[in-house]
């Protein structure tokens, strides 16, 4: 039971691993907020056409539930080392 408990820890650090690259990757794909005149001017530009989502839209959502998905993998890897 301990070495399968062991396992399952080294799996959630791997996962922690990988979710963290593909959150690096996500954020890096964003734009600036600040890019061109529309930032100097302070007015957004929308970016859906017929209701659906634009680029930008669909990487901030990506961005975000990777982002709960990295903390959450991160409290279980603090509980599971007794660093919680």
């Amino acid at each position: 039971m301990h070495t399968v408990m062991h396992y399952f820890y080294y799996l959630l650090m791997g996962l922690q691993f990988l979710v963290g690259i593909v959150l690096i990757i996500v954020v890096t794909m964003q734009e600036s907020k600040n890019e061109g005149l529309t930032g100097q001017i302070g007015t957004t530009v929308a970016t859906s056409f017929k209701g659906k989502a634009g680029r930008e839209e669909r990487l901030n959502e990506m961005a975000r539930n990777t982002a709960i998905v990295f903390m959450v993998i991160s409290i279980l890897v603090a509980i599971g080392s007794g660093r919680w």
